[in-house]
């Protein structure tokens, strides 16, 4: 099956993972060992460098988001950064033609005319500095403008890891302010925070709570990410625009904004009663850092012995250093991994393998190809595999109103599922296809083995949800996938056993197949 993948890959990617943090490492020091104030740039360039920085954006924009739902997006986001970086009313025009779609042709110009300007210093990545700045003045982290950030960045010849160093140092030196507060201060947040104890634990057990609106009421733990803090990263020009004067209620409120529900976040929510079918849905955290964007991995289905646990599957996972799994349904995600693996090591002979593997190869998989043997033994796994293609739908559908109450706070989200877990994440892009205000969340979504419908018409909603990309990882090869889908799919017209044919820049397939054999 596609999840063997992740058993084979877990050495290299921990070795991959060592290796990025000491990236990191050296390129945080390095930015240390720069005593001079790092300012926000923007509003220093010359008139060509700073229309250039506009409508490399706007261009950005329409080749990002073509679509016309979010043509309010791009209007709003080229018209505030217009003004962040004071340029004339007058080009207003010009960069709202750029970010509806004219222009493409100049990309390679503006950037050009952007690396030219002299306050750059040969050091484009003060670009995406200022673009993170003015990304979080107002204390909301819009996936799409993450995506942005990333994208200007590529274009600039960027690493992506220099954005990763840029929020995680932001994140540190906002930490560092809290070490900072005088014993006199501590003192007076502690009481206060005494006071508000009772009512912010009642908030956190509100399934419906929106983390956003109640964090910027109480503060909690991200209380003293306070404008102040952001000075030592970002520039005191950087800190007067996330926030106003140091310690204030309004800087507190905008900064707290990125967090959930009194700091707690994702691991504040547990379902206190049961939601409809779902019996269990719990967040645990798989990391112990923060970060300005989060990573949320679905295990797909648990079986006794090492992929016991929900956490098991994700150790060496890399990405972000905020980190969740979803617990949920473990009862029945243990009776379907316990089903499996009595099926692939017990209850199908030496034989009806051989025959297996020659259908499969041979491009014949249909319900009258299947070996008699295995059909014998099919209902040790058709009842388990029927109960959890349910009751991952619904878990699906619940985790988006999580994510549209903004419990995980104003931040991008990335999904990552194999098998089942791939399923839920489809069902919570549908279902948050259908709100209001679903866009801008979810950044990046990966999936591994997708039990579901294969056909682009179907992944047209889920596109409008997701920022950035939706990989795709199948393997022509799952004989498993395919024979639980046997009766369902005559056409086996799944996601996880081909590409997904959608005409849109987020959809990436990746085949798999010379990696996963499908075999045990």
């Amino acid at each position: 099956m596609v999840f063997l993948y992740l058993k084979s890959q877990v050495r290299m990617a921990a070795e991959q993972k060592r290796s990025r943090w000491a990236w990191k490492e050296n390129a945080a020091a390095e930015q240390g060992a720069d005593k001079e104030p790092c300012d926000l740039v923007g509003k220093q360039l010359g008139e060509p460098g700073r229309f250039a920085y506009a409508a490399l954006c706007g261009v950005s924009l329409a080749y990002l988001f073509p679509e016309k739902e979010q043509s309010s997006f791009r209007k709003k986001l080229v018209e505030g950064l217009v003004k962040w970086l004071e340029l004339s009313e007058t080009v207003l025009p010009a960069m709202t033609a750029f970010a509806s779609g004219l222009g493409g042709e100049g990309t390679e110009t503006f950037a050009e005319i952007l690396l030219k300007d002299p306050v750059l210093k040969n050091k484009p990545v003060i670009i995406t500095q200022d673009l993170l700045s003015f990304s979080l003045k107002d204390g909301y982290y819009d996936a799409r403008t993450r995506v942005l950030i990333s994208h200007i960045s590529w274009l600039l010849r960027i690493p992506l890891e220099e954005l990763e160093v840029l929020e995680e140092s932001l994140l540190e030196s906002l930490k560092a302010q809290k070490e900072e507060e005088s014993e006199t201060a501590e003192a007076s947040r502690k009481k206060k925070e005494r006071k508000k104890k009772l009512k912010r634990y009642l908030l956190i057990g509100l399934a419906t709570v929106g983390g956003g609106t109640v964090i910027g009421l109480t503060g909690g733990l991200a209380a003293p990410l306070v404008a102040a803090g952001a000075a030592t990263i970002i520039g005191s020009a950087g800190a007067a625009a996330l926030g106003s004067a140091a310690g204030s209620a309004a800087g507190i409120a905008v900064m707290a904004s990125l967090f959930g529900a009194a700091g707690a976040g994702l691991t504040g929510y547990k379902m206190k009663k049961r939601v409809g079918a779902i019996e269990e849905f719990e967040f645990l955290p798989l990391t112990e850092g923060k970060q300005l964007h989060i990573t949320i991995a679905i295990t797909g289905w648990l079986c006794t012995g090492k992929y016991g646990s929900f956490t098991a599957p994700w150790s060496s996972m890399l990405q972000s250093s905020e980190q969740y799994c979803l617990a949920w349904e473990s009862k029945y995600l243990m009776e379907l991994g316990n089903a499996l693996d009595s099926l692939l090591n017990g209850l199908v002979n030496i034989m009806a393998q051989e025959a297996l593997k020659y259908t499969i190869l041979s491009g014949i998989v249909t319900a009258l190809t299947w070996p008699a043997s295995l059909l014998t033994v099919a209902n040790v796994i058709d009842n388990p595999w029927g109960v959890c293609l349910h009751r991952s739908a619904e878990v699906g559908k619940h985790l988006a109103h999580i994510l549209l109450s903004r419990q995980q706070g104003m931040r991008p989200v990335t999904l990552v599922g194999f098998s089942l877990g791939a399923r839920v994440i489809y069902f919570c892009l549908q279902e948050m296809a259908q709100e209001k205000d679903s866009e801008g969340i979810v950044e990046d979504v990966v999936l591994l083995g997708a039990p579901v419908e294969g056909e682009a018409k179907y992944w047209k909603a889920c596109a409008k949800v997701v920022s950035g990309r939706i990989i795709n990882g199948y393997c022509r090869g799952d004989w498993l996938l395919s024979f639980v889908y046997r009766t369902s799919s005559a056409k086996l017209n799944v996601a996880g056993l081909q590409p997904v044919n959608l005409d849109d820049r987020r959809m990436v397939n990746v085949d798999l197949s010379s990696i996963c054999t499908g075999l045990p």
